[in-house]
C-alpha cells in the first residue's frame, strides 16, 4: 500500500511541476509577446484609418519602442516584472520540494 501512496504523491508532485512550469512560461512569454501584440494592434488600427500596413508598421514600431523605453526607464518597474517571475519559480520549487516531505512521511 505504501508504494501506491508514494506513486500517488509522485503523480501529484509531477502535476504541480507541470502547472508551475506552464505558469512561468506563460508569464515570461506574455512579457515578450505584449509589445509585439501592441505593434500588431497599432498596425491594424492604422489600417482602419486608411494607412497601408507597411506605413502602419513604420509608425507603430517606433511608438511601441518608445513606450518600452519609458517602461525601461521607470525606476524599479523592469526589475519588479522580472522579480515577479523569479518569485513564481521559487514558489514552484518550494511547493514541489514540500512533496518530498510528504513522501518521507508516507515511507516511514
Amino acid at each position: 500500500m505504501k508504494k501506491v501512496n508514494v506513486a500517488l504523491v509522485r503523480l501529484l508532485q509531477f502535476v504541480v511541476f507541470v502547472l508551475f512550469t506552464f505558469f512561468v512560461i506563460a508569464y515570461f512569454g506574455a512579457l515578450i509577446l505584449l509589445p509585439l501584440d501592441a505593434i500588431a494592434l497599432l498596425i491594424k488600427l492604422l489600417g482602419v484609418i486608411g494607412l497601408h500596413g507597411f506605413i502602419g508598421a513604420l509608425v507603430a514600431i517606433p511608438v511601441v519602442g518608445y513606450l518600452s523605453l519609458i517602461v525601461y526607464k521607470t525606476p524599479g518597474l523592469g526589475k519588479m516584472l522580472v522579480d515577479n517571475g523569479v518569485d513564481l519559480v521559487k514558489t514552484g520549487k518550494l511547493k514541489i520540494d514540500a512533496f518530498n516531505e510528504i513522501i518521507n512521511a508516507v515511507k516511514a
